[in-house]
């Protein structure tokens, strides 16, 4: 299937500072009335996978809408001249907005990725069956859960895979990430597997705030 894309990216005259969290919360709060932005209706969180999702890359917010998160994005992209990241306002100086129709889903050929951003695979239950695996183990747990992440991702979208999502791990690298205030263990590195992931794209756990994100390696 094929995804709409948008894409806005902000740029001020200073490298802003912040994480991807705070610029949820400038969109969440500047436009509470869009629920896509926040993931909540009436203090109900939407459990289902973001259709907007917000990257910070080198000091530079990214904010990606899919589909009907990208109607949203359309919406307001230029409604406001600063944005506020924690106790620091940045004046905007620029904004590029970027919309694709991006493929998703099952290809024949096989695709490498990379983790851009760490991606939180471990829920707390498979965090305590991670660290009593071998090596092995647990290569092939959280080469599991990427393809459960996918599956979930997928069906968020509306898309069912037709055929066994066939998936490979590379080198993978764990950091320890800040999580509402929470620390948590997250992963880098790289995979390959025939299935068609759009840039910037999330999986795994809290891909609105940034963690998971993938880019495709030429």
């Amino acid at each position: 299937m094929n995804l709409k894309i948008l894409r806005l990216t902000l740029h001020s005259a200073a490298p802003m500072r912040g994480d991807a969290a705070k610029l949820r919360g400038f969109f969440a709060t500047s436009f509470n009335e869009h629920a896509l932005l926040h993931q909540h209706v009436t203090d109900k969180l939407i459990y289902r996978y973001p259709l907007i999702q917000y990257k910070m890359l080198d000091g530079s917010p990214l904010v990606m809408g899919i589909n009907e998160g990208a109607e949203v994005l359309k919406d307001i992209y230029d409604k406001f001249d600063e944005i506020k990241l924690g106790e620091s306002n940045y004046t905007i100086m620029e904004r590029g907005v970027t919309v694709k129709s991006e493929e998703f889903g099952c290809t024949e050929e096989i695709l490498s990725y990379s983790f851009a951003m760490p991606w939180i695979a471990l829920s707390q239950e498979n965090y305590a069956k991670y660290v009593a695996a071998s090596e092995e183990e647990r290569r092939d747990l959280l080469r599991r859960i990427l393809v459960g992440n996918i599956l979930s991702a997928s069906k968020g979208l509306g898309y069912v895979a037709k055929e066994h999502i066939r998936l490979d791990l590379g080198r993978m690298k764990d950091e320890i990430c800040m999580l509402k205030g929470t620390k948590v263990t997250g992963f880098r590195g790289e995979f390959t597997t025939c299935f068609a992931i759009p840039d910037h794209m999330g999986l795994g756990k809290s891909v609105s705030r940034g963690f998971g994100a993938v880019m495709r390696l030429k």
